[in-house]
């Protein structure tokens, strides 16, 4: 358990920098498809339909595989990061995008008429409430992250699942190793629960 432990601060730290891109650039790609662009909103769509479309496994060996042909060779940890976060920015997009349809037209009309650019509309009077009503699904989200990152041991990025298999080719003893691994996946998505409760809980407390 020590060594799974250590390796845990792995899949943390890799599931926090994924969050953290696939909010930005999920954010990023709702404003731009509210913006109707027509050829950009089919190329996003067709994008959209590839992540949503095909396993993340095969995302991450195309980003650590493929890619290199390209031009773009990455270390296993940024490759793994890339191919996540990707997918994530995606679902966090389509999100977001569904959460948009629930605010109301008529403040953003009551802006524009007061003057406010489109920058200071989206930043000051539309963001901050689609954050607040969609906390639950990206909450949900970030648990799919974490247990994203085990997929991570197939490119050789050492984290709990990684840890786990080297232990267990060890000392022939799977079924403990492999049950160690579980139960710390298990802790690290109640911890992320139990703070989308509070996240949820304080927001209904503001808004009361």
């Amino acid at each position: 358990m020590p060594r799974l432990i250590d390796a845990s601060l792995v899949n943390i730290r890799l599931a926090l920098i994924i969050m953290a891109l696939s909010v930005l650039l999920g954010t990023g790609l709702t404003i731009l498809r509210a913006a109707k662009l027509p050829v950009v909103n089919e190329v996003i769509a067709v994008v959209i339909s590839f992540v949503r479309g095909t396993p993340l496994l095969i995302q991450i060996f195309i980003a650590y595989y493929v890619l290199p042909s390209v031009g773009l060779d990455m270390r296993p940890e940024v490759a793994g990061v890339a191919a996540i976060a990707f997918n994530s920015m995606i679902f966090v997009s389509e999100t977001l995008r569904g959460g948009l349809a629930t605010i109301d037209p008529g403040q953003i009309e009551a802006s524009t008429a007061l003057g406010l650019p489109p920058r200071a509309i989206w930043y000051k009077v539309v963001l901050p409430q689609l954050f607040r009503r969609v906390i639950p699904v990206l909450i949900n989200e970030a648990t799919i992250v974490v247990k994203g990152t085990a997929l991570l041991s197939v490119i050789t990025v050492v984290e709990v699942l990684r840890t786990a298999q080297q232990i267990s080719a060890a000392s022939y003893r799977p079924f403990e190793t492999l049950l160690g691994a579980a139960l710390i996946f298990l802790v690290m998505n109640l911890v992320i629960s139990l703070v989308g409760k509070f996240a949820e809980a304080r927001y209904a407390v503001s808004r009361a």
